[in-house]
């Protein structure tokens, strides 16, 4: 994409009008990757200013081996994680080497529309809530995310588990969702 490769080289001369460009073209989709991994708003506004600041001091190492965006996507991800691993550490992680069923008895979630489905997310306990976000929606393997949270892959497992399943509780019998 060339127009993506000249506001990149515009953005890494100091171009502000080339920097403000990029900013408007990824902030909002930046903003619903962010809000997936926070509790709140704010949270998610911090975490993503964090990231473009981010972007832009490192927009010389962007190689274009992938799209800006993706390569975008990934910080705001990563500082997403990094804001939150205190927190995530807080909870208890449930250590096991195997775990059965993960693929059973599926949720079916389709019906929803985002605010639901965020609503769902954000109530997630913290750890559960980027296991959840890194596995079923970005579609990390457990081992890259036990690498990524410096937890054992058992670990990343059975957060997912337990996020499935504190899902499934949320869901009622008629398919709304329970707020607060």
């Amino acid at each position: 994409m060339q127009e993506e490769s000249a506001l990149v080289a515009q953005c890494i001369k100091g171009d502000r009008a080339a920097q403000h460009e990029l900013y408007q073209r990824f902030a909002s989709q930046m903003m619903v990757v962010s809000m997936r991994y926070c509790k709140s708003q704010e949270d998610a506004e911090d975490v993503l200013q964090e990231a473009f600041v981010k972007v832009f001091n490192s927009l010389e190492k962007f190689r274009g081996e992938a799209s800006i965006k993706y390569w975008i996507k990934r910080i705001v991800i990563n500082t997403a994680l990094n804001h939150h691993r205190k927190k995530v550490y807080l909870y208890p992680h449930l250590d096991i080497e195997e775990v059965h069923n993960i693929g059973d008895d599926d949720v079916e979630i389709t019906n929803y529309n985002y605010r639901d489905l965020l609503t769902i997310i954000q109530s997630l306990p913290q750890g559960c809530q980027a296991i959840f976000n890194l596995y079923a929606i970005e579609g990390y393997k457990h081992k890259e995310i036990a690498e990524m949270l410096e937890i054992s892959e058992g670990t990343s497992k059975s957060q997912y588990a337990r996020a499935r399943s504190l899902i499934k509780e949320l869901i009622t019998e008629t398919g709304e969702v329970k707020h607060g």
